[in-house]
């Protein structure tokens, strides 16, 4: 299914972040220590989306890099970016969202639907412009849906507490800016789950930092614990006529497949999360049965109990975290059409070959067949196999096993570990 996009603002603009990266703004001559959420809603369907400003709330701490205010990669659907009151370009950051998922899918040919949508800049110390950009399917290009003026003495910013949820340091390597914050909110504890809570974190993050390359990059990150109450235990699994009163009101069952585990509200992640450094969100789900989902920049969640929780979890924030794609194309998903043929996909380990140039060439060895057979006689070489992005044909990866393919794999290809690695690098150099 095609998807077209209305412009808001009526100019189609390229991606800045990229070309820009080298010119890096100073911090403090624009930006405070602390953070502004932008609360945004995204409606439309599949031929059109529109963007509108729901809010904005002062929040403590900017906890997200003070150096690489411009990202030196082009990652997710969408940007945030910041403009100062001369025009240039002082902040940017690309996010995905569930919306846009939403929009691949056949329900969207036939209904209207808006979601919520938070993302977060350094709190301005003057007046600026934010402008919310959307890619264009057809060419891989940004488009212009919102634009708006924000003035940070303006009375109307929200400075009212929004939980007072304790936040419990799990992991501090040092200062916020120069390490990656992970928050971990809790999703169906109840106030008597919190030792298992905190058990079921111990857990995650012993598999997360035993495997590489977060193993070797340990120190560079942070570790933060949300105790977000929620009056049941678990979460909706609508399909089985399941409901349950949880803090972010998560559910299975979305899009119609089985085990896709989201929290729909956006918004209401966000308020959960106000209180704690935030530059990867991870939505830990009280719940044995199997599932989960990871959006860059947005947010991942997975459930604890199940057999294979663990490996969830590390696939999922591949996702969320580094921007990786999803490398399988044999299992059931609601999306149609979602990378079309001539236009390179953003994420960093998929490939239609429309630009190929951009992404893994250098890693293949000379001699390695291309395309190359997928068969296990390939098993440890970096290549071209083609099966990716949810499609058997036109859309490639780059190893035959990995585990953005396969919650069995050993670990990440080589080709993923680079992208986890320079996204450690953009929060911590």
């Amino acid at each position: 299914m095609k998807r077209f996009f209305t412009l808001a603002m009526g100019v189609l603009v390229l991606s800045f972040a990229a070309c820009q990266a080298a010119d890096q703004p100073r911090y403090g001559r624009y930006f405070t220590d602390d953070r502004l959420r932008i609360d945004l809603i995204f409606a439309g369907n599949a031929s059109e989306q529109f963007a509108y400003l729901d809010g904005l709330v002062w929040e403590k701490g900017w906890s997200g890099t003070r150096h690489n205010l411009l990202p030196p990669f082009d990652y997710g659907e969408y940007a945030t970016d910041v403009y100062a009151a001369d025009g240039k370009l002082i902040f940017s950051r690309g996010f995905s969202s569930l919306f846009q998922e939403w929009r691949t899918t056949a329900e969207a040919g036939r209904v209207n639907k808006a979601f919520t949508n938070s993302v977060w800049i350094p709190y301005p110390k003057g007046k600026v412009t934010v402008a919310v950009t959307a890619r264009v399917a057809e060419t891989g290009g940004h488009r212009e849906l919102l634009r708006f003026e924000v003035d940070p003495a303006d009375p109307a910013i929200s400075r009212e507490a929004e939980n007072d949820f304790r936040v419990v340091p799990w992991m501090v390597n040092g200062p916020s800016e120069k390490k990656v914050d992970l928050c971990i909110v809790a999703e169906g504890y109840r106030a008597e789950d919190m030792e298992k809570y905190h058990a079921d974190v111990e857990r995650m993050m012993g598999y997360l930092f035993g495997i590489e390359p977060f193993k070797s990059r340990k120190n560079d990150f942070n570790v933060w614990v949300v105790e977000s109450l929620s009056q049941d235990a678990g979460t909706d699994i609508p399909h089985q006529g399941i409901w349950r009163n949880t803090a972010a009101c998560s559910n299975f069952y979305t899009f119609g497949i089985d085990r896709y585990l989201t929290a729909p509200d956006h918004k209401k992640v966000a308020q959960l999360a106000s209180g704690a450094p935030n530059d990867a969100l991870y939505v830990l789900v009280n719940e044995s049965k199997y599932g989960g989902g990871g959006i860059y920049n947005y947010y991942a969640l997975s459930t604890a109990d199940n057999a294979r929780t663990e490996y969830v979890f590390v696939h999922e924030f591949g996702h969320s975290f580094a921007g990786l794609g999803d490398e399988y194309y044999e299992s059931d998903v609601a999306y149609e059409n979602m990378y079309p043929a001539g236009v390179e996909p953003w994420e960093p380990n998929i490939t239609t070959q429309a630009h190929f140039d951009r992404k893994w060439p250098d890693l293949i060895e000379k001699g390695t067949p291309i395309p190359t057979p997928n068969d296990s006689s390939y098993i440890g070489v970096v290549g071209l196999f083609e099966g990716g992005g949810y499609s058997a044909k036109g859309v490639w990866r780059p190893y035959f096993e990995c585990r953005m393919k396969n919650n069995t794999a050993p670990g990440f290809c080589p080709v993923c570990a680079r992208a986890i690695e320079k996204m450690i690098d953009y929060y911590v150099k």
